[in-house]
């Protein structure tokens, strides 16, 4: 897996790739957007984000001005959502 930073030198921006092992990084975090999400559970956006409002939809992760779920936190608040 490639993991790029980026160093700043007298005003220019330089990038640095480093692979890392794979037996380090052995489990990967998947993220989904929300529009992701809604396209699983085949539901509108607006009901995706009527539900943060209301404190009951997946944990998510801001990103910048991005909103992130991961799929562990996705899986664990659907099973918990699940009708007996």
């Amino acid at each position: 897996m490639l993991e790029c930073w980026q160093y700043r030198r007298e005003g220019t921006a330089m990038t640095d790739y480093t692979e890392h092992d794979s037996q380090t990084d052995s489990t990967v975090t998947q993220l989904l957007s929300p529009s992701e999400i809604c396209h699983e559970l085949q539901i509108p956006l607006q009901t995706f984000y009527q539900w943060r409002a209301k404190g009951i939809g997946p944990h998510a992760y801001r990103i910048g001005r991005h909103l992130r779920v991961s799929r562990t936190d996705f899986q664990a608040w659907l099973l918990l959502r699940s009708d007996p």
